[in-house]
């Protein structure tokens, strides 16, 4: 197959962590043929949908993990598969993208769907599952955040739209920083503001179970770094090994569904203690953290699910 990458800059990957990275060599190995593009080089040419793509090969080397050949207009519509997986902040920028992505449904098989990412954003899409949900609450009316904090205390604070634990706080009960942070997020963005209770079982760690067409493959367990309430690896949290529990199970059976009807072949969703707290469909990660610690491939899965789906389209 033809199968294009829409990512951020392939310089800027590490060979060992990057998802992107992984699906790539895979694709490589199954004799697919990979193009490489920045969302910045996405067009909607006079009917068309263009990108100025490079053909990409990728090798296991930090220095130089990729080889593009000269870069070429290509029309997207000749690919049998395009990947999005630019990083968020899910801005307009990255919206747009889905948007113009749209345009080829029903002759490009685009993974995540494109339609849905944009319409599921993960820290919203969770909203449809309250019962598996802590405490939560999505504003921007500062009255309504200090009530969430009266009624339970110890609460976390963070951008609705933001990713990788970026502006992430902590606000315990005897904090008095709400209305100065708020003050902060207000002034340079007019986003609303996620609140959900603080789940101390964060200190044992923050699950991200990668499910594939709807289903768990399993789990690694990321503990937050010494004096850290994030256990984003981003934020320095130290992924481990663990099983999938039978409330992760539980989860997925509830939520599986729905991802496989629209079109969410590769997710990531974080689970603290019992409680689901994110569905990750822009850029999920996790895949080579999986496969060192469970023995299984899990780039193989997702290509097999892929290789099914585009052979229906």
């Amino acid at each position: 197959m033809k199968v294009a990458f829409q990512m951020d800059s392939i310089w800027s990957v590490n060979i060992n962590a990057d998802s992107t990275f992984r699906l790539a060599e895979e694709a490589q190995a199954r004799g697919h043929d990979l193009f490489y593009y920045e969302p910045d080089h996405l067009a909607y040419e006079e009917g068309r949908i263009t990108a100025r793509a490079h053909p990409l090969q990728v090798r296991r080397d930090a220095e130089r993990p990729a080889s593009l050949g000269p870069a070429q207009r290509l029309d997207l519509a000749g690919m049998d598969v395009i990947w999005l997986r630019q990083d968020p902040p899910f801005d307009m920028h990255y919206i747009t993208t889905t948007h113009i992505l749209d345009r080829l449904a029903g002759k490009v098989l685009v993974v995540n769907d494109p339609f849905w990412v944009r319409n599921c954003p993960e820290k919203l899409l969770v909203l449809d599952f309250p019962d598996l949900t802590p405490p939560t609450t999505v504003a921007r009316d500062l009255e309504t955040i200090r009530a969430f904090k009266e009624r339970h205390g110890d609460i976390i604070l963070k951008p609705l739209y933001g990713n990788g634990g970026a502006g992430v706080f902590r606000l315990d009960e005897a904090d008095r920083n709400l209305t100065s942070l708020h003050e902060l997020f207000t002034g340079f963005s007019r986003e609303p503001l996620i609140v959900q209770k603080f789940l101390p079982a964060v200190a044992q760690g923050d699950r991200r179970v990668i499910l594939v067409d709807g289903e768990p493959v399993g789990a690694i367990n990321r503990i937050p770094a010494a004096g850290e309430t994030r256990s984003n690896m981003h934020a320095g949290g130290r992924p481990e090994k663990i099983a999938l529990s039978e409330r992760d199970r539980e989860i997925c059976a509830c939520i599986g569904p729905l991802l496989r009807e629209k079109g969410q072949i590769f997710v990531g969703i974080d689970v603290i203690g019992d409680w689901l707290t994110e569905i990750n469909l822009t850029s999920p990660t996790g895949i080579q953290e999986l496969e060192r610690f469970d023995g299984i491939n899990v780039a193989a899965r997702i290509w097999e699910t892929v290789e099914a789906r585009a052979a229906r389209a």
